[in-house]
């Protein structure tokens, strides 16, 4: 893989190579090195793989065989790298989304087109049915909530049945609405009435964003750098794995409307185009 790389970068001459997550900067920026380009730049998303001392030390080998310039996706991650790398120097980048594809509709239209039931409180996730996002805890906090709460899910993983077998035993299952992989997810967010991330683990998550820039508000947990991708104004932070608090917030949401739109956040503190400008900015330099 590395020597196909060089071969390939070779070709594409490129003045930057951009890798995300240890193992890109391990075969990609190798690669980009032993091709002769100049200029590196690694972007970490999150910290908690480098809990494990020879994880860290795996990777402090690579970033010195590599000599990347260095960049985190949220404040949080900073302060974390910082804390395990105290010689390294990391920017900050805030991931962004596009508030041009991204924008608020016409809810009954958004649920007519996804299948989803009109005229019920509606609260809406997208992510990896994976342990990590904490769906199953968002289940038990909708078996906390009324008989007329509904809940859909967009993504795929692993845990689908699982989950499917946690909505049967809560005798939730027929409020539970499995979408799989969702291609026009404007319309998902646009169809919900709240979003929910209910991670165990976090970087700095895209979905509240993209649901904010519909218009939506947003429950999340309070892990990674989800403060940063919150509206203040509008947003709540649960702790993890507390389906209790996590049920009460997301009724509280549902009862009344958010006093601002979170898209006027996003404008100003999300947009992808602000990203890619600090990205342009930084490969120049």
């Amino acid at each position: 893989t590395l020597f196909r790389l060089r071969r390939l970068i070779r070709v594409l001459d490129p003045d930057v190579v951009h890798t995300h997550h240890i193992g890109p900067m391990l075969y990609g920026g190798l690669a980009a090195r032993l091709a002769g380009v100049r200029r590196v730049i690694h972007t970490e998303h999150d910290a908690w793989h480098l809990r494990r001392a020879p994880d860290r030390q795996r990777q402090s080998l690579i970033i010195a065989l590599v000599r990347p310039t260095l960049v985190a996706d949220a404040r949080v991650v900073a302060q974390e790298l910082k804390a395990i790398y105290p010689g390294r120097r990391f920017q900050v980048i805030a991931n962004g989304i596009d508030t041009e594809r991204f924008t608020p509709g016409d809810k009954s239209a958004a649920r007519r087109c996804l299948g989803l039931p009109e005229g019920v409180p509606l609260i809406g996730c997208a992510a990896r049915l994976e342990e990590v996002k904490g769906h199953d805890v968002l289940l038990t906090a909708l078996n906390l909530m009324p008989a007329d709460v509904h809940v859909a899910l967009a993504g795929s993983g692993s845990l689908e049945d699982s989950l499917r077998s946690r909505a049967c035993k809560l005798g939730i299952a027929s409020r539970v609405h499995f979408l799989g992989n969702v291609e026009d997810m404007p319309a998902f967010y646009r169809a919900i009435d709240v979003f929910c991330l209910p991670s165990n683990r976090e970087g700095m998550p895209l979905s509240p964003l993209e649901a904010q820039a519909c218009g939506t508000p947003c429950v999340v947990t309070d892990v990674g750098g989800s403060r940063e991708a919150l509206c203040p104004a509008t947003g709540t932070f649960v702790p993890p794995r507390e389906p209790g608090l996590m049920a009460a917030s997301l009724e509280r949401h549902l009862e009344s409307a958010p006093p601002v739109s979170p898209r006027e956040f996003v404008l100003a503190r999300g947009d992808v185009r602000r990203m890619a400008r600090a990205y342009r900015e930084l490969a120049a330099a």
